[in-house]
């Protein structure tokens, strides 16, 4: 290519100049940012390195399985606990102590039980009959002599003192407490009820103390319920998606032979879905009026584990058709200043189908790229649940009189043998928390950071080299005189493979700098979690600016990195230079950046939420039974949002897979026509590149039209 003047005036660099030898993607090239490659791979092999030592130490079975009060899992199979996967309680009352909220442990022993006990019994009372002797025998510790008497098994710490009528919650037995009406709770019919040492003990007590008990697993519930879901509906889930994904393919085959007509018929569809929602909730806003309780606030509810109870009140319904109604006014309101610019974006639409027509095997490569996300993410999520496993059970005194090592760390092997035992008899060797004062353990939270980092790295990294792909293919279809003749045979594989061979180190710098940005907001995020306590303003105000200032500059760098990779695909120079080029060549031409690409992300926008808005009103009507030929096969559920939600989130990123290819093209040919608007002027010498239609419709044409246009020379490149 002949050297650029430099011109000192010039703001934004100076326009491209002609070049009878340029045919599009350059082949001959060089690798770029070779040290950001290298420094890459090293990344990578620390990154298995911290891999592999995370699963020689983790336990992902701590996470699964509740533990006892000597660490032991309860349920794990292939140990002696295997046929008593439940955790009991010896006195479920100690659960109140606030020592829960400090160590997520209940000071009281913890055994592994067949199942939770299902009647009201004493010690005393199951002493005097062999048949309860042997039932009351399951809920002690192994091996007790059930010959000695009452206080002195209780001394021991060998057996409960009391048996309550339980119930399995997330693995453990709680008391099986109702709340009759009046607000009265009572554990099988009563009350109240009487220990050994006549004690009374309210059931509203037992309440109290089984929520304490549950303060870590509460949330565990929820997620056991919406694994159910997910166990009675995946099928249904994955027939949806493949609906989504069928949706997804014919509309882009349409777009490429009806590219105008499927356009229109887009924005009426969206402007229809979104208003039928509107319909539909204000239908049951006005069906919920006048109803008991109804008109209850969102706030005054609180957060209920059970979301169906939501869809009880007014307020939800008011809210959903607020958000939807703001959501059609700017829809509309868009589609009424911009309707002159969309004949424009719909010419650059039906290129792009044409482009990607020629191209058709770019429409497959998202499978790849969710293919490589994938393995990311579940490296990512194995290493991450093995590090947070991979500490040691620690053991610590537990006590109810007054001792110098309650508290203390102890050793359950030699406990019974220590000075403990002596000043302190009632004390217990219980396990409390999984720690560790290793260096292993030292360093845990730098492999956890260590994990998170190199997780955005490599995700940003997947997408940039399917945006380098694309953008190759597609650079190299704008740019052949004779299209599709002057074509390479593969133009996926062969961008693939430039991208691979010389520009791993562009893309690794590129993915490197978002990547820093991504941590530094999650670092914000959970610093605004830890200060949402605090009463200083000013602090919190800060971090909302820091918050909003580094998502903007997220969002900042995606869009500059895109546009680079895209000359890095074409001209294959390093990113720095590639960024500067890209915006450089962006702001010569801000006005048809602003107005003609950003119509056509708003058009391909509205595509994406067509299908996600038919996938998702028909999973609604489906998972709620509304559909009658369907109510027989129709899964009982929990929650029937979770499937709902389930098809929807992934409806949304197969939409977004097959349009991403559709945004990649229009992105690519648009800067591809800002140089051929810069290196051309439509002269018999210099003639465009852009098709005839695309000319007609941005008002360009080629001098001369009765004279053929000559082809560029083929010199090498």
């Amino acid at each position: 290519m002949e050297p650029e003047e430099k011109n000192p005036e010039s703001k934004y660099g100076e326009p491209r100049k002609f070049d009878p030898t340029f045919k599009g993607p350059i082949y001959n090239r060089g690798c770029t940012d070779i040290l950001c490659c290298i420094l890459f791979i090293l990344a990578l092999l620390g990154y298995f390195a911290v891999g592999i030592l995370a699963w020689s130490q983790g336990d992902p079975r701590k996470v699964i399985y509740p533990t006892d009060s000597t660490g032991q899992f309860c349920g794990q199979a292939g140990t002696p606990l295997e046929k008593k996967p439940l955790l009991f309680y010896f006195n479920i009352m100690k659960c109140a102590s606030p020592l829960v909220l400090l160590e997520f442990q209940c000071p009281t022993t913890q055994i592994c039980v067949e199942k939770c006990p299902d009647k009201f019994m004493t010690l005393v009372n199951a002493l005097k009959s062999q048949s309860d002797k042997t039932y009351y025998t399951q809920f002690c510790k192994e091996g007790v002599d059930m010959t000695k008497n009452a206080p002195q098994i209780l001394s021991e710490g060998l057996c409960p003192s009391i048996l309550f009528p339980s119930k399995n919650f997330t693995r453990r037995c709680l008391p099986a407490l109702e709340t009759m009406k009046g607000g009265v709770v009572v554990i099988g019919n009563e009350t109240q009820f009487t220990v050994d040492q006549g004690e009374v003990i309210n059931a509203t007590d037992l309440l109290n103390a089984a929520k304490k008990s549950n303060v870590v697993v509460e949330a565990r519930a929820v997620a056991m319920r919406i694994f159910e879901d997910y166990t009675q509906s995946w099928h249904w889930i994955l027939l949806g998606l493949v609906i989504a994904m069928l949706i997804s393919l014919i509309f882009i085959l349409l777009l490429r032979f009806l590219a105008g007509v499927m356009v229109w018929v887009m924005i009426i569809m969206v402007i229809i879905v979104i208003g039928y929602g509107i319909f539909h909730c204000y239908m049951q806003y006005a069906s919920l009026k006048g109803q008991a309780g109804s008109d209850v606030t969102i706030k005054d509810l609180g957060l209920q584990t059970d979301f169906s109870v939501y869809l009880q009140i007014q307020q939800t319904w008011l809210a959903f058709m607020i958000i939807l109604c703001i959501v059609e006014a700017v829809i509309l309101l868009l589609l009424i200043f911009l309707r002159k610019r969309l004949l424009i974006a719909i010419a650059l639409i039906k290129e792009a189908s044409k482009a990607i027509g020629h191209v058709m095997s770019s429409l497959f490569y998202p499978l790849l790229t969710y293919a490589l996300m994938s393995l990311v993410i579940a490296y990512w999520a194995i290493t991450a649940v093995f590090l947070s496993t991979s500490n040691e059970p620690i053991y610590k005194v537990f006590n109810t009189s007054n001792c110098s090592y309650s508290r203390a760390t102890c050793n359950p092997a030699t406990f019974n043998t220590s000075n403990v035992t002596t000043e302190c008899p009632d004390a217990e060797c219980l396990f409390a928390f999984y720690g560790g004062e290793t260096l292993y353990h030292k360093w845990l939270i730098v492999f956890q950071f260590y994990n998170l980092f190199l997780f955005f790295w490599c995700v940003n990294f997947v997408i940039a080299l399917g945006q380098v792909t694309l953008a190759g293919a597609f650079a190299s279809y704008y740019w052949a005189f004779k299209k599709p003749d002057d074509m390479p045979a593969f133009p996926i594989f062969n961008s693939l493979g430039r991208a691979l061979r010389y520009h791993t180190g562009t893309l690794a710098f590129g993915s490197l700098i978002l990547a820093i940005v991504q941590v530094i907001r999650v670092v914000l995020e959970y610093l605004d979690q830890k200060l949402k306590g605090a009463q200083n303003k000013f602090a919190k105000f800060l971090l909302s600016c820091l918050k909003c200032c580094f998502w903007c500059l997220e969002k900042f760098i995606k869009f500059i990195n895109r546009n680079a990779y895209i000359m890095v695909a074409i001209y294959g120079k390093n990113f720095c230079t590639s960024a500067r080029d890209a915006f450089f060549l962006l702001m010569r031409n801000i006005v048809r950046v602003a107005v003609l690409d950003k119509v056509t992300d708003f058009l391909l926008f509205l595509g994406k939420l067509l299908i996600v808005g038919i996938v998702g009103i028909c999973s609604f009507f489906f998972f709620t039974g509304k559909i009658k030929i369907a109510q027989d096969v129709t899964p009982a559920l929990n929650y029937y949002w979770v499937p709902i939600l389930t098809v929807v989130f992934g409806a949304y990123l197969i939409a977004h897979g097959f349009f991403s290819v559709y945004a990649m093209c229009v992105d690519t040919l648009f800067l591809c026509f800002l140089e051929d608007l810069e290196r051309n002027d439509g002269t018999v010498d210099r003639p465009y590149f852009m098709p005839e239609r695309l000319m007609a419709t941005l008002k360009k044409s080629n001098q001369s039209p009765g004279v053929t246009r000559v082809a560029p020379k083929t010199a090498k490149i």
